[in-house]
């Protein structure tokens, strides 16, 4: 995908992080895409990034990104704060860092790009008012996918000093994105080597996704998988679908505690608020191998 000289010059408008002087955000509007519609994509420059010009980092693909750094555009207010979690991290010296680019989702669109189209319940479910009380949209989530490992993922990766490889490449998501998230990695093994999915929405397709997944996990060797989900609100109907997933998890041979993590937070509820409460740990889990006293260098050979 070639960019328009506008965007190149111009879309790329660097916003300063008033609350993180230390971090670097850079919004694109309007990405361009020729197979969804375009969108805004913030790309976040952890601390460090311009004063360490040999220096290369893994990356962080976020679904719903409008959520994730800033509160006045997320959605009821509150956002992660992944920004704030990964500095406080690099000052603790848990990690080196990481860029991670926040894809905005297309608001009525979103459950059409989120829903994993291989694994809808039936052949014949190829539009979301067949799985959700959704005005009728044609299940884009291959599409969607498509979009990010084959457009947005070559700019970033020449626009920016990532580790391009899948074992520094990770895909991360909370609800239908953690859905989205664990589709990548089954569909794209060799371009993400991790995903991490917060309070997944198992229920979409009366958990047609984990059937799905049973058949296509990708090699515990070389990806580690991360879920987790509270017990309160809509999380609270997540425990008997998470435990058929772990079971599939255990079936592929992943190892609990190594290559795979499930968390249960008591009281959690199913919102911005209770993920921003607990990012760090799912960040420090597809960072693992990205700490302090590993080089760039190491790291892409």
């Amino acid at each position: 995908m070639r960019l328009s000289p506008v965007l190149i010059a111009l879309g790329a408008a660097s916003i300063a992080c008033a609350s993180q002087p230390s971090g670097r955000l850079e919004r694109h509007p309007d990405f361009p895409s020729a197979v969804v519609p375009p969108r805004e994509v913030d790309v976040w420059l952890p601390p460090g990034y311009d004063t360490s010009p040999a220096e290369r980092y893994p990356v962080i693909y976020m679904t719903d990104g409008q959520n994730i750094f800033e509160p006045s555009t997320s959605y009821g207010g509150t956002s992660w704060e992944v920004d704030k979690a990964l500095e406080r991290m690099i000052a603790a010296g848990t990690t080196r860092g990481a860029i991670v680019v926040g894809i905005w989702n297309t608001g009525m669109g979103r459950m059409a790009e989120y829903m994993p189209r291989k694994a809808a319940p039936t052949d014949d479910i190829k539009d979301v008012t067949d799985i959700f009380d959704q005005p009728s949209r044609p299940i884009i989530s291959d599409q969607f996918l498509k979009f990010v490992v084959d457009e947005l993922k070559p700019h970033v990766d020449r626009a920016y000093r990532t580790l391009p490889r899948a074992d520094h490449t990770f895909m991360m998501g909370s609800s239908m994105g953690g859905l989205i998230s664990a589709y990548a990695i089954a569909e794209y093994p060799g371009v993400f080597g991790g995903a991490a999915c917060l309070s997944t929405h198992w229920p979409a397709g009366g958990g047609s996704v984990i059937e799905y997944l049973k058949g296509h996990l990708p090699d515990p060797a070389t990806h580690r998988i991360y879920f987790d989900h509270g017990t309160g609100t809509l999380d609270s109907h997540y425990a008997p679908f998470q435990a058929r997933m772990d079971g599939a998890m255990r079936s592929r041979g992943y190892q609990e505690g190594v290559n795979w993590v499930t968390r249960v937070f008591p009281g959690a509820e199913h919102s911005e608020k209770s993920w921003r409460a607990r990012v760090e740990i799912p960040l420090a889990f597809l960072l693992q191998a990205a700490k302090p006293g590993n080089s760039a260098q190491s790291l892409v050979h």
